[in-house]
């Protein structure tokens, strides 16, 4: 049985003009499906090797595939579906699979608009793809489909849902099989290195209202550091990589483990041969603030936090449970340990105003990060926040959900104003930083590294890739107010996924209600009883003057009524 994955050839001008990133996903998937004896696996980085259309269909004609699957982030999702349309028409009787956060959630939607796609994979895919592909593989389907757990796909023109597929509870058991990339492909462009993208642990216990990624993986868990390590040191001896990312939302989470993880790499001497960067939180910086030496001498040379915001009521919109002054204090300390840090700014929400773009760069310079990053509120159709502002959103086209498009319209600015005043931001931060601080400061390590970066930015800028600026007509003769951003009208949400959202705020609502309910009633007990207390009474006195009195209703665990754990929802 062959099988084929397609990388969607989906480029935004965001992460990518820091270098070529390998699609770690991919791996992850052949590993856990060769270990279950499947062989014939090809792979086709689309992205990355620039595939059209055209050329992708001559190469699935080649193949002649059983299966093809690819994945998609939000942005990525129509190409994500045109790869398997190809598919389909090129090999017929091939089985079309999807995978990722965006059908993971708007999976409706997706078979919606795409009904050539056969399954939607909801969650992680290990562990479901090598049950989908042993059904596929022992004539089982279609008819045992509903059995494979984690999955959706039509079934006529109903769209259809199995039970939800646990979590990977053995992340140490997964073993990706990193020697399906052509690493000469995947380079980090300010050290001019080959990078990868391996996993240390998945989920993430805080839950902020713009991101996706808790619910996506759902609890938290970590790896085994030696394991990692044993990972880290593969990719090192047998794919020359220099320089590697923890895919992980915060992996200083568990300190016991990335403390080992460190000396793991320390102890292997891999330091010398291999740097690397996480993204973190604030709060963790300050915690281990005496350990950053440590971890900088095990190769972490790069941090990215998550300030997201310069002012507290931003950060409190977003959950975020930092403050401003602690912000300013990590990055003091990251600094002080001689590690690069970057400090990320969400921008765009309906309150930005010129003043508030203004204050974020300003609170930038003033905490003085060797970069900053400026991204577009972008919101995700599957996350909390969006619930609470979805009668603002008025844009989806989801191609354009990037980080770098201003899909939200503040309610002072323009979207091209808003955009304006970003690249503005960025002007000022990194022409300073060219001409006053990245040449004269800091080792000749340090100066390579930041000279790298911002030679990544200026190369993004000349090809006019950053920030998507020449589809955008950035560079026409148009005034700024009126930049055509090209939004596709025609993209609605689908009928089936508007009824699947309204069953789910419904359900929430009731579920509120009810926790209103209970606690409305706890304390109206409660202030009963204070009441009859404060006339002389007791408990017992109150029991015997009135003996047909029904007693305070105890739940069956036991539990008073105002202690009840709320509903799960």
């Amino acid at each position: 049985m062959r099988i084929v994955f397609v990388h969607p050839n989906y480029h935004s001008g965001g992460a990518e003009i820091a270098g070529t990133w390998p699609p770690a996903w991919v791996a992850y998937l052949t590993g856990s499906l060769r270990r279950a004896g499947f062989d014939d696996i090809t792979f086709i980085d689309a992205m990355t090797d620039h595939v059209d259309h055209a050329a992708l269909r001559r190469r699935l004609a080649e193949l002649r595939p059983d299966v093809v699957g690819t994945t998609a982030i939000t942005p990525a999702i129509y190409e994500a579906e045109e790869v398997l349309r190809i598919a389909r028409d090129v090999a017929p009787g091939c089985m079309t699979v999807l995978g990722g956060i965006h059908g993971t959630f708007m999976f409706r939607q997706v078979l919606s608009e795409a009904p050539w796609i056969d399954v939607i994979v909801r969650g992680e895919g290990e562990e479901i793809m090598t049950d989908l592909m042993t059904t596929l593989r022992d004539g089982r389907w279609p008819a045992d489909r509903r059995k494979v757990k984690g999955i959706a796909f039509l079934d006529g023109d109903q769209i259809v849902t199995t039970p939800a597929a646990s979590t990977v509870k053995d992340l140490d058991g997964i073993d990706p099989d990193w020697s399906i990339l052509d690493w000469s492909k995947y380079l980090y462009t300010p050290l001019g290195v080959r990078v990868a993208i391996p996993n240390m642990a998945r989920g993430c216990p805080f839950t902020c209202s713009f991101c996706s990624q808790w619910k996506f993986w759902r609890d938290y868990r970590v790896r085994e550091p030696k394991k990692v390590a044993d990972e880290i040191e593969r990719l090192v001896n047998d794919h020359q990589v220099g320089f590697f990312i923890l895919a992980d939302e915060e992996p200083t989470i568990n300190r016991k483990k990335f403390i080992e993880f460190c000396q793991e790499l320390i102890d292997r001497d891999l330091p010398r041969r291999v740097q690397w960067g996480i993204n973190t939180r604030v709060t963790d910086i300050m915690r281990d603030k005496e350990l950053l030496p440590f971890y900088r001498k095990a190769g972490l040379v790069h941090v990215s936090l998550g300030t997201e915001a310069a002012a507290q009521m931003k950060l409190d919109v977003f959950n975020k449970e930092t403050t401003v002054a602690q912000n300013k204090e990590a990055i003091r300390l990251l600094c002080d340990a001689d590690i690069f840090v970057e400090a990320q700014f969400i921008v765009g929400l309906d309150n930005e105003t010129p003043e508030t773009l203004e204050e974020t760069f300003q609170m930038a310079w003033d905490w003085q990060p060797d970069l900053a990053n400026w991204a577009m509120y972008t919101p995700w159709p599957f996350t909390p926040l969006f619930q609470e502002i979805k009668d603002q959103v008025e844009v989806f086209d989801f191609s354009k959900y990037n980080f770098v498009t201003p899909i939200m319209k503040p309610a002072a600015m323009t979207r091209g104003a808003l955009l304006e005043g970003v690249l503005k931001n960025y002007r000022r931060f990194y022409m300073r930083k060219a001409l006053f601080h990245y040449p004269w400061r800091g080792t000749g390590y340090r100066r390579k590294y930041l000279l790298g970066c911002l030679k990544a930015f200026l190369k993004a800028g000349s090809q006019r890739q950053f920030y998507d600026l020449g589809k955008a007509g950035y560079f026409s003769l148009k005034s700024r107010d009126k930049l055509d951003f090209g939004f596709d009208e025609t993209r609605t949400i689908a009928e089936a996924q508007m009824a699947d959202w309204e069953a789910s705020a419904d359900k929430a609502a009731r579920a509120a209600e009810r926790r209103a309910a209970i606690r409305a009633q706890g304390k109206a007990r409660a202030e009963e009883r204070n009441a009859l207390r404060a006339c002389g009474g007791g408990a017992q006195q109150m029991e015997d003057a009135a003996p047909d009195r029904a007693r305070p209703f105890v739940m069956p665990n036991g539990a008073q009524p105002g202690m009840a754990q709320e509903p799960a929802e």
